[in-house]
């Protein structure tokens, strides 16, 4: 799936809060410098992950000022990483995209090894 642009709350539900996997959320303003210097990571990193269980998605603060206050936005950019619809941790500035590829590797491992673990359980179960 590429970048999705969230378009309100109810579009976040859908996409983001009710999405099994990890959802990588920036939150973003046009007239921020640094913003504009994640999006093209971000955008790289949607590229990257097409086809995983992960949703990356920006949201422009300055249109959803309701989105940004559930999430007691402050500084932007911020990036956080989301699963179940809770946080698991935010990374708040422009960092490289090495930084982000850690993260999403990480719980992509984890996400493999409960998956076996699951698998076992289910076999010692039979």
């Amino acid at each position: 799936m590429s970048l999705i642009h969230i378009e309100g709350p109810e579009h976040f539900e859908k996409e983001i809060t009710q999405f099994d996997g990890l959802c990588i959320v920036d939150f973003w303003a046009e007239r921020c410098g640094p913003c504009r210097m994640l999006g093209p990571i971000m955008e790289d990193l949607a590229t990257m992950y097409e086809g995983k269980p992960i949703r990356i998605a920006k949201v422009n603060v300055d249109e959803n000022p309701e989105l940004a206050a559930q999430f007691n936005v402050s500084s932007i950019p911020v990036v956080f990483f989301l699963q179940g619809g809770n946080i698991g941790e935010s990374i708040i500035g422009v960092n490289p995209k090495t930084v982000y590829q850690e993260r999403i590797d990480t719980f992509l491992a984890q996400a493999r090894e409960e998956k076996k673990e699951e698998k076992k359980e289910e076999k010692a179960g039979e």
